[in-house]
């Protein structure tokens, strides 16, 4: 059993917005493999399915990027994955847009969510999917630049990294993380 986590903001607002790059792979990989992501259970919009032989939960917490970790406790005691069954998707300010990287383990560095995540679990080893959304630009505040879309002229490359993404998890599920970060990080 994999539990799949994209991290981002409930709402309407939110739709589209760098902070809430996980919800979009977490939307791309359901839609991809047919899993519907629609149950609202454990502070979260979920979805149940397979990908290849592997049983999963597909999971968007409901808690607001900052609490993302309440969501995830929950899920995992319900469902109990193993930690390195465990994948988080999520936005990283210090990778370019564009840019996706998969690490089996690591610290929260500078992302408030995973802070949460890793404080409620009490673990950090477990993969991660990370995708640049690059710096804010001088004069903006983090919390604005991080709730902003992104620009046209980053579109295509976003959108590169998200396809990426969810290759690299069909590749975690199907082989390991190592092979998975050998083939798709860049």
């Amino acid at each position: 059993m994999y539990l799949i986590a994209g991290l981002g903001n409930p709402g309407y607002r939110y739709h589209g917005t760098r902070h809430n790059i996980g919800f979009h792979v977490l939307d791309l990989l359901a839609e991809a493999h047919g899993i519907r992501v629609d149950r609202i259970k454990h502070k979260a919009v979920l979805g149940e399915g397979r990908i290849g032989c592997q049983k999963l939960v597909l999971a968007k917490p409901q808690t607001f990027m900052n609490n993302s970790g309440e969501s995830l406790l929950a899920l995992k005691q319900w469902y109990k994955p193993e930690p390195r069954h465990i994948i988080l998707i999520y936005d990283d300010v210090d990778l370019e847009p564009g840019v996706m990287r998969i690490r089996p383990e690591g610290s929260a560095g500078t992302h408030n969510g995973m802070r949460s995540v890793i404080y409620h679990l009490q673990d950090q080893d477990f993969p991660r999917v990370r995708i640049g959304i690059g710096q804010p630009p001088d004069g903006w505040e983090l919390v604005d630049y991080v709730l902003s879309r992104f620009r046209d002229e980053e579109a295509e490359a976003v959108k590169d990294a998200c396809a990426r993404a969810v290759k690299g998890i069909e590749c975690i599920l199907s082989h390991d993380v190592e092979q998975a970060m050998s083939r798709y990080n860049g």
